[in-house]
């Protein structure tokens, strides 16, 4: 097992003050709520990703425990923990490893936690985030209606000779109440997602990563487990109320998780391909237009689900995860 020094547990209380400010400065700014609070699991997932356990555990701590001080808050406090907690334990599922033999491979070689298990535990998370978040500011059909109905007042305003029919305004509140948790869900997927991956190319640069980099292309899929996941939230949003929003942030997460594997089966497909560049630079511009693409890309994701075990040499008995079994 890897000897921690004073060093290394320095980088964790760093990485957990860090996490703590950043998720302070996401509360006094709501806006940018979700930016900040993906831009602080970066610190987590570097520290957990090139140090291992001991020091992201030292890193959630001191996150709590400053979240504590500077709100002041035991509340808050914990709840630094709770979103610190989702980073640290994607890091710990990304470091597990075990000999390939166990699942019929080489002697000499170790099998890494598969990155579509991962990409299953962040969606997962990440809709409890959205869950959590919107029990605490009491999100519901009231909150939106005061939104739709100030943001209605506003336009108002500047154009009062603009009439405003009831109806449409009764759809658009009943449309919004299941659009902002979905939209929540994807964006906080894609932030997180985006962490990841950021935090992987810091940890390998500076050579702490304990694990391989991935080929991003060829293993960044969902688990097959995740459609029934997304079936369900698609069948349940339609009885409403609190299930109704429940099922609607699980699907704004695990849609973008199908939607990101989906891009990636993508860039596998046309790896190799002279066309390929224009093709994909296409293919973002439009989804980011155009809803019907990003349909299809969707569709793609659910379809191409598989397991990819990255394999790498054994290259001695130390092997820093070697007592962390997937």
């Amino acid at each position: 097992m890897k000897k921690l020094n004073a060093k290394e547990l320095g980088i964790g209380a760093l990485a957990g003050l860090t996490a703590a400010l950043l998720v302070y400065g996401a509360t006094l700014q709501p806006l940018l709520f979700i930016l900040f609070g993906a831009l602080s699991a970066l610190p987590i997932l570097i520290v957990g990703l090139g140090w291992g356990n001991i020091a992201v555990i030292v890193a959630v701590v001191v996150a709590g425990i400053v979240g504590t001080i500077i709100a002041p808050s035991v509340y808050f406090g914990l709840f630094v923990v709770l979103l610190t907690l989702i980073p640290a334990w994607l890091s710990h599922l990304a470091n597990l490893a075990r000999p390939a033999s166990e699942l019929g491979g080489p002697d000499n070689l170790m099998a890494w936690y598969p990155l579509s298990d991962i990409m299953l535990h962040l969606c997962g998370l990440a809709a409890v985030v959205i869950i959590v978040a919107g029990a605490v500011m009491g999100y519901g059909a009231d909150l939106v209606g005061q939104v739709v109905d100030a943001y209605m007042a506003a336009v108002n305003q500047q154009s009062p000779d603009l009439q405003l029919n009831p109806v449409a305004i009764a759809k658009m509140k009943s449309l919004m109440l299941y659009m902002i948790p979905i939209a929540w869900g994807m964006i906080w997927v894609m932030m997180l997602l985006a962490a990841y991956y950021v935090a992987t190319r810091i940890v390998a640069a500076s050579s702490h990563n304990l694990r391989p980099r991935d080929d991003i292309p060829s293993s960044l899929r969902m688990n097959r487990n995740a459609i029934f996941v997304f079936l369900v939230a698609i069948v349940a949003i339609f009885f409403g109320g609190v299930l109704g929003l429940i099922a609607a942030a699980v699907l704004g997460a695990f849609g973008a998780g199908f939607i990101v594997s989906g891009f990636a089966s993508l860039h596998y497909r046309t790896r190799g391909k002279d066309w390929r560049l224009p093709v994909l630079i296409i293919c973002y511009l439009v989804c980011f237009f155009v809803t019907l693409p990003l349909f299809i890309i969707l569709v793609l994701g659910l379809y191409d689900t598989r397991k990819a075990i990255s394999l790498t040499p054994n290259k001695n008995a130390d092997t820093p995860n070697q007592d962390t079994k997937i």
